[in-house]
């Protein structure tokens, strides 16, 4: 899918600006979560951490992390999950 469909796709489903739900699975090493949150905080140029919510997996292994940012638009949709493609640790987003 190109960027331009994604748009598209996310403009269709969406009213934005609006609350985003985003899910993101990683190792439970080197401060995950604190280093997704600074990722999402840059991404977007707000200043206080998103709503979040963070479940570690029974082994502890692994950190769910559940983040409802503001969202402006569809591309800062885009530009937070290139960024966190980039983050060290995440295993799985949706």
């Amino acid at each position: 899918m190109t960027s331009d469909e994604s748009l598209e796709l996310l403009e269709s489903v969406h009213n934005f600006p609006c609350e985003f739900t985003i899910k993101v699975i990683g190792r439970a090493e080197n401060d995950f979560v604190g280093r997704v949150l600074t990722s999402v905080r840059e991404t977007l140029g707000i200043v206080n951490d998103p709503p979040h919510t963070q479940r570690e997996t029974a082994g502890g292994r692994h950190v769910a992390l559940t983040l409802e940012p503001w969202i402006q638009s569809a591309q800062q949709v885009l530009d937070v999950y290139r960024e966190l493609r980039s983050t060290d640790g995440v295993v799985v987003m949706m």
